[in-house]
């Protein structure tokens, strides 16, 4: 069952997004990214309050994924990429990313606060961060 609405198109954008911003980070990276982006569509909080869909999500500006001004996005979305997407859209949930709303990748440590933000973990080369359950219950 998802916990977010969907569309096959969504899937698709979010498999190509997860590949884009995380292949390099490989599959348990990808999910990580697919959790931020699902939490995304369920927050309705902080700078979400607008994203009602995968395609607001990906797409959000400001404030939106770097990857989607780059061209690798544009690539069609493989099969394993599209399985990933979907087992986040079912809930599926990793951590440091479980409840997370950002992530980026940083030049040496991750800051213990990212815009106000508390890091709830690292993974390879990327730094979570997530909001507290007071400010976005929708991700708890």
């Amino acid at each position: 069952m998802a916990v977010i609405p969907y569309t096959e198109k969504g899937v698709d954008l979010l498999a190509r997004l997860i590949r884009a911003e995380a292949e390099g980070e490989g599959k348990l990276g990808m999910l990580m990214v697919g959790n931020v982006g699902v939490n995304r569509v369920k927050s309705n909080c902080l700078d979400f309050t607008k994203i009602r869909s995968i395609d607001d999500m990906v797409f959000q500006s400001p404030g939106g994924f770097e990857a989607t001004q780059k061209g690798y996005f544009y690539q069609r979305a493989r099969e394993s990429d599209k399985e990933l997407a979907r087992q986040v859209i079912r809930g599926d949930r990793y951590h440091p990313a479980t409840n997370s709303l950002w992530f980026f990748k940083p030049a040496g440590s991750c800051p213990a606060q990212w815009y106000d933000q508390w890091n709830s973990g690292r993974y390879k080369s990327h730094c979570f961060y997530s909001p507290t359950a007071t400010d976005c219950p929708n991700v708890y």
